[in-house]
């Protein structure tokens, strides 16, 4: 054997070894599947909903019962001053899904609940339409107060275009999943991830441990306690109630099991909805202060 042949040996002999030593990792880091996304057309359904005129004159009541609870001096429902807008494009929404909870293979981090349009009020407050796919068509089913869902979609979409922001409601945080990492876009998020983020491995260990005996069918269910629970679910700490302002649970564009998430039912709440035409399905989010 040449000087040059048992240098080549030698190099193609590490070569494998090296590779073969990978072959573990890279299987670890296959690619994480992405949530189903809202055909075009149903995007475009779902902007005409938020965007049809008895949509409009429901925000405009909606604006006008916020102003009134806020002791503000709003202008009558109906008026050129009090005429709200859509603004902005129709984003989906996506939430942590109980399939990856479970720990199914495959299951993405998080499914389509919704989409949402931001709505501007004259006065410059804001508040968020969701639309959902019910009966065959896409309809309107919550107004909920600020524009989380579409300032969240922006800002992920600028530090990622081809990521994916998702809500995790059990904690109301929001996050940016791009690859194998789980970036925190909120307070909340950063509480649960750290400010750098975590892997998706380590976060689906995190969430299985704080909901995997909550989900649909689990004897907490069956006890009637899934309406919602508080902060410390997220951190494994205790599960007492969580304060009726949290975000609500009526709102989906996919039907099956759901996660526990906190609901707004105060009496207070459903008085709004009333006064405001709206159906019992929907739900009056209220933003907490700090945020």
């Amino acid at each position: 054997m040449t000087e040059r042949t048992a240098v080549r040996a030698v190099i193609t002999g590490a070569l494998a070894t090296v590779l073969l030593g990978l072959a573990p990792h890279a299987a670890l880091a296959a690619p994480v599947p992405a949530p189903q996304a809202p055909a075009r057309d149903g995007v475009a359904a779902a902007r005409a909903a938020a965007t049809d005129p008895a949509t409009l004159d429901t925000l405009a009541r909606f604006f006008a019962a916020e102003g009134k609870r806020g002791g503000a001096a709003a202008a009558a429902p109906g008026t050129a001053s009090a005429a709200p807008r859509i603004e902005g494009g129709t984003v989906p929404v996506y939430a942590l899904s109980p399939d990856f909870v479970r720990g199914r293979a495959a299951a993405p981090v998080a499914r389509l609940e919704f989409l949402a349009s931001k709505a501007v009020a004259a006065d410059g407050r804001t508040a968020s339409v969701w639309t959902a796919h019910r009966g065959g068509s896409w309809k309107v089913v919550n107004i909920a107060s600020g524009d989380d869902e579409t300032r969240y979609a922006a800002a992920g979409a600028a530090r990622d275009a081809s990521g994916t922001v998702f809500h995790e409601p059990q904690i109301d945080a929001w996050y940016l999943q791009r690859g194998d990492r789980i970036e925190p876009l909120d307070a909340d998020a950063r509480k649960a991830v750290g400010a750098h983020g975590t892997t998706v491995d380590a976060y689906r260990k995190r969430v299985a441990k704080a909901y995997g005996d909550k989900l649909p069918g689990s004897a907490y269910d069956k006890r009637g306690e899934a309406g919602g629970y508080g902060p410390g679910a997220g951190t494994g700490g205790g599960t007492g109630p969580a304060p009726a302002a949290r975000k609500p649970a009526e709102a989906s564009a996919v039907t099956g099991d759901r996660l526990p998430v906190t609901a707004a039912t105060t009496v207070a709440a459903a008085a709004a909805l009333l006064a405001l035409g709206l159906s019992a399905t929907t739900a009056l989010r209220r933003r907490r202060s700090g945020r």
